[in-house]
């Protein structure tokens, strides 16, 4: 039976396109460069932060993070950049009582933006503020610790095979893949993700009838 359901961010509840393109004008390339290298290197087992180096050697991302909140081009979330899905599904699954909670590699600023949205939901948190991020182990452990049950009463949400259902069914969570987003067409009909996750969802509104016991 599952007692909590906790959710990726990007992809998951948010669409990516405005900080990708954000990324893209900040290092002068297309947005389609971008997303092309970002692909290529997902495809191949790599880290997607690799095509900022590609791009332009010696990249520091924290470092360019800071200077694009100088620059007044940060980080944003705003309500437009949330899926259609998102405010609806959250509060029926809070009206099915269920705990929610939201834990997703992003930084402090996106926690800070995140809350202001004022989602249906009882806790959020990023890897920013934890200080580990997917698909570190202790990621996982951290949602362990942050949600309410016993890891298999658990549902971690996401649409990435590698950061979200592996390591997180190998942290004993339930799990389901969501079918969106450039990660989650890739790997929906994926081996590794239909022997680990519970459900592949195409979206969010499915949660609250698969749940049912």
């Amino acid at each position: 039976m599952i007692r909590s359901v906790v959710l990726d961010v990007g992809e998951t509840l948010i669409k990516d396109d405005r900080e990708w393109g954000a990324w893209a004008d900040w290092v002068g390339v297309p947005l389609n460069t971008l997303s092309g290298l970002v692909g290529a290197l997902t495809a191949t087992g790599r880290n997607n932060a690799e095509a900022f180096e590609l791009i332009r050697p010696g990249f520091d991302l924290a470092v360019e993070r800071q200077l694009r909140e100088e620059a007044g081009v940060g980080e944003r979330i705003e309500e437009s950049d949330l899926y259609p899905d998102v405010r609806s599904a959250l509060t029926a699954l809070k009206n099915a009582g269920y705990w929610i909670g939201v834990a997703g590699n992003q930084t402090d600023r996106a926690a800070e933006l995140l809350r202001r949205l004022a989602l249906p939901v009882d806790a959020l948190a990023t890897s920013g503020e934890w200080g580990v991020a997917k698909p570190d182990t202790r990621f996982f452990q951290r949602v362990t610790e942050f949600a309410p049950g016993e890891p298999h009463e658990i549902l971690y949400v996401g649409d990435h095979r590698d950061n979200d259902v592996v390591p997180a069914s190998m942290a004993g969570l339930r799990t389901a893949l969501i079918r969106r987003g450039p990660y989650g067409y890739l790997w929906a009909n994926d081996p590794i993700v239909r022997k680990n996750a519970d459900w592949v969802i195409e979206s969010l509104a499915e949660l609250p009838d698969r749940l049912v016991p």
